[in-house]
C-alpha cells in the first residue's frame, strides 16, 4: 500500500473487502490509472467526495469513491459499478486509443 500518498486504515480497508476489493492491488489501481471521474458531491457531513470509474491491471472494472484528507487520498468505498457505468468508462477507454 501507498501509506504516503494513501490515508489507510482498519476501517477503509474492511469496508472495501465487504465489496470484495483490496487496497493497493484494486482500489489504488483505479484511482491511479486512467479512471474517468462520475461526479463530486459534497458528501456527508461536509466532507467533499469524487467518483471514478477505472480498471484494474487485472482488467476488473471498479467504482472507487475518494476523499481527501490533507494531502493524502481516502479511500471511502468502492465496488462495482452500474453496467451503464461500466459501459461509459469501456467507452470512455476507447476513445482515448
Amino acid at each position: 500500500m501507498n501509506d504516503k500518498l494513501f490515508d489507510w486504515d482498519d476501517a477503509n480497508i474492511l469496508h472495501i473487502a465487504e465489496h470484495d476489493l483490496t487496497p493497493e492491488e484494486e482500489a489504488e489501481e483505479v484511482v491511479l490509472g486512467d479512471a474517468l471521474e462520475k461526479g463530486f458531491d459534497a458528501g456527508t457531513m461536509g466532507e467533499e467526495r469524487w467518483y471514478y470509474v477505472g480498471e484494474t491491471a487485472q482488467g476488473r472494472v471498479l467504482q472507487v469513491v475518494i476523499a481527501m484528507r490533507g494531502k493524502r487520498i481516502r479511500v471511502v468505498t468502492g465496488f462495482k459499478p452500474t453496467k451503464r457505468d461500466e459501459l461509459t468508462y469501456l467507452e470512455y477507454k476507447a476513445e482515448k486509443q
